[in-house]
């Protein structure tokens, strides 16, 4: 794994907390729980890791496996990211700022991974997936995430 791919999601759309996410991400999301659920609710979709508001992090896929969360990608002249990326997704809205603890978790992670994987690159979801995805969004801080990954 050479890459690993921000992404940002609530469920539903705007809400935190709850075990909806990761019925999605384990296949097991009821469609009757919301009314959104039933839009999504044939997605097929999975990732490496979740980090919660709260800063907690939540593993789905191991790292040496593929997980489903890049869909249609490419990044630096390279197509289908799922194949060489890890899946990170922060608990949050594209137009909502993250959390200082998920920040600093991301940093240790991303620590981590990079002194076990010859982990290269760090892109937003919409940096592999332009015109598809716009996540994590504006309100994501990259300066933020490289004074954190500075300190840890």
């Amino acid at each position: 794994m050479t890459l690993l791919v921000v992404h940002s999601i609530s469920l539903p759309p705007g809400r935190y907390g709850g075990d909806a996410i990761e019925r999605l991400f384990t296949n097991r999301l009821d469609p009757a729980a919301h009314p959104y659920y039933k839009k999504i609710s044939d997605l097929k979709v999975s990732t490496h890791f979740l980090i919660r508001r709260s800063g907690e992090l939540v593993q789905f896929v191991p790292v040496a496996k593929r997980a489903w969360h890049a869909g249609l990608s490419t990044w630096r002249g390279r197509s289908r990211c799922n194949d060489f990326s890890v899946g990170v997704e922060l608990e949050g809205a594209e137009d909502q700022h993250f959390r200082p603890a998920q920040y600093r978790r991301l940093a240790r992670l991303i620590g981590f991974l990079r002194a076990t994987l010859p982990l290269r690159d760090i892109a937003a979801h919409r940096d592999v997936a332009p015109g598809r995805k716009t996540d994590p969004g504006a309100r994501f801080d990259w300066s933020r995430l490289l004074s954190s990954l500075a300190t840890h």
